[in-house]
């Protein structure tokens, strides 16, 4: 059962007008240590936690070497990750150089079997009003898409493909999944350090040409709806960040990123939204 949240909130960005929605988020538990998943695996395969530790870590290690080593790694029963970048394009070959990329990304590609079995699960949506109150609860089997690793054309920080390969190793702070628009208009990356203790800075970096709107409560922002983004963003609460490049009044498709604050089962995002 996979357990969503719907909480009636103020949406509107004027100032002294309340418009109330039901903005539905991911419930957000406490991240789980590896040492309980290993307790846990123990407990179903018969092996001794001692062994499979060390064979946790074996793995990790020669997933990390190779991966940085430019290899798809599959990982057993979940699917394959590789190391990538995202990066901007230049015309000419005397501007190519490494400060064109603007993040290391990780980027996993779920198995078919892990996929087959996120879209049988029900969903549960439990609905709050503005005060914090259970007002209905709705479960649904209905089935939706399930979202993908991205193309490798659609990683190009200005829309072109080609121009990213493996790379280096990934950071922590890391950096949103986007795809690329048929607007033409390029999606803005969100960068910032997950999951976090007390607070984290988020980053919003677009092509220079581009001004930024952004949310924390949910809704997808546009070229005329959102937070006008300026400078960093700190967040003292679980929430999902969510940013379009706007170019001439005409926006990208929405990058988003999740921000987990450790402790936290879910929050309403930047303090003052």
């Amino acid at each position: 059962m996979i357990h969503i949240k719907a909480k009636q909130q103020n949406v509107s960005f004027e100032k002294n007008v309340e418009k109330l929605a039901f903005v539905l988020s991911a419930h957000l538990y406490n991240t789980l240590e590896a040492d309980k998943v290993i307790e846990e695996a123990a407990k179903r395969s018969g092996i001794s936690t001692g062994v499979i530790k060390a064979a946790w870590d074996a793995a990790g290690e020669v997933i990390r070497t190779w991966a940085t080593e430019g290899h798809n790694i599959p990982l057993p029963g979940l699917g394959s990750m590789r190391f990538s970048v995202r990066s901007k394009s230049v015309q000419n070959i005397e501007d190519v150089k490494t400060s064109l990329i603007t993040a290391r990304r990780v980027i996993f590609t779920p198995a078919k079997e892990v996929k087959d079995e996120l879209q049988a699960t029900k969903i549960s949506i439990t609905c709050y009003d503005k005060d914090g109150n259970i007002v209905k609860r709705v479960t649904s089997a209905d089935t939706n898409d399930v979202e993908e690793g991205e193309d490798e054309g659609e990683e190009n920080q200005n829309g072109s493909n080609g121009s990213n390969g493996s790379s280096g190793s990934s950071e922590n702070n890391g950096s949103s999944g986007s795809s690329g628009s048929s607007s033409g208009v390029a999606a803005p990356t969100i960068s910032g350090t997950t999951p976090f203790d007390d607070s984290t800075t988020v980053t919003i970096a677009a092509a220079e040409d581009a001004s930024i709107k952004y949310t924390t409560n949910g809704i997808d922002p546009t070229a005329t709806y959102g937070n006008d983004y300026e400078d960093a963003i700190t967040l003292n609460a679980s929430a999902t960040v969510k940013a379009v490049a706007i170019v001439n009044g005409v926006a990208s498709s929405v990058a988003s990123k999740v921000f987990t604050k450790n402790g936290s089962q879910g929050g309403s995002g930047e303090e003052g939204m």
